[in-house]
């Protein structure tokens, strides 16, 4: 069974900096999708960025690209996020993702409902 868990999140101010960690543990396949999401307060569970493992391709939402990268140690199962450049309207939970079923496409890596096994989420709040 997959477990995800996330780490790294906490109070920043605005233009601030923070790296997210997800710990994977129970991958039996080599491919699949895996990313991050985040939900604020009273809004819908959004995709942030993804990656396929089968080409490595990644995509990232418009709201966070130049400020965001994601990075893999796959020796060690872990899938970061860096977030550069934050706003306050970035604060919300912030889950780690992934999908082994082969059903996520390239035009759809930041579904969130296309994504079946999820962390614990970890709180990132933007304010000063």
């Amino acid at each position: 069974q997959v477990q995800l868990a996330e780490s790294g999140g906490g109070l920043v101010p605005p233009g601030g900096s923070l790296r997210l960690a997800c710990v994977v543990s129970g991958i039996t396949s080599d491919y699949y999708a895996i990313g991050w999401f985040r939900q604020a307060p009273g809004k819908e569970r959004e995709g942030v960025s993804s990656v396929l493992t089968s080409d490595g391709r990644e995509a990232y939402a418009d709201f966070v690209k130049g400020r965001f990268t994601m990075s893999r140690d796959n020796a060690k199962n872990i899938l970061y996020l860096t977030m550069n450049a934050l706003k306050a309207e970035d604060t919300a939970v912030y889950y780690c993702a992934m999908n082994t079923d082969g059903f996520v496409s390239r035009a759809r890596m930041l579904v969130p409902h296309l994504y079946n096994d999820w962390g614990q989420g970890t709180q990132v709040t933007v304010s000063s």
